[in-house]
């Protein structure tokens, strides 16, 4: 196979993969995780700021994370932001440091979040077969410039197929780790 497309493919179905872990590390499970306030942006001296630009975010233990300002004036803000993101957590401010406690799912709650990370993984199966696609038209257009023969064309979506399932594999196995973090109590 071309090793310009082969490399194109994996580098783009890496991304699709590191994506997935990126969602699941803002999915919430019941322990404390610094992925949980990423998506928080805070309002500081007139523009949004992403908090860990604003704050150091610490996991103190497997239930509390603690957030403490590099300028103790944006307290409110990054209280604020926390409220504002909706993310059913209830920040703790002392004054100096911002403390929140991960309370415990409940058993409800842990089956919608299982279904939304079925939702998701399914959503980058779809991105990964979606590269596949892409794949196969660019060894396809490259036969017909190329004239290769119909058994590379064949060989090469064959390695195309394998490197999809492949990462179709990586996908569930981190499903199934995930359906386990979830569901544990």
């Amino acid at each position: 196979m071309d090793p310009k497309i082969q490399s194109e493919i994996k580098q783009k179905m890496d991304k699709g993969i590191e994506a997935l872990k990126h969602e699941f590390s803002r999915l919430r499970t019941g322990r404390a995780s610094v992925g949980l306030v990423d998506g928080v942006k805070v309002e500081y001296y007139g523009s949004t700021m992403p908090l860990n630009q604003v704050a150091t975010v610490n996991v103190t233990d497997s239930r509390t994370l603690t957030l403490s300002p590099w300028d103790k004036s944006a307290i409110q803000e990054i209280e604020r932001a926390i409220h504002k993101a909706d993310l059913g957590l209830q920040p703790v401010n002392d004054g100096k440091v911002i403390r929140i406690n991960i309370p415990a799912l409940t058993e409800e709650r842990r089956k919608d979040l299982v279904k939304i990370a079925k939702k998701v993984t399914e959503e980058s199966r779809v991105t990964i077969r979606n590269i596949r696609r892409e794949g196969n038209e660019s060894i396809k257009k490259l036969q017909k410039e190329a004239h290769l023969s119909e058994d590379d064309l064949e060989k090469w979506e064959a390695e195309v197929q394998k490197m999809t399932d492949a990462a179709i594999a990586q996908l569930d196995s981190l499903l199934t780790h995930k359906e386990k973090e979830i569901m544990e109590v």
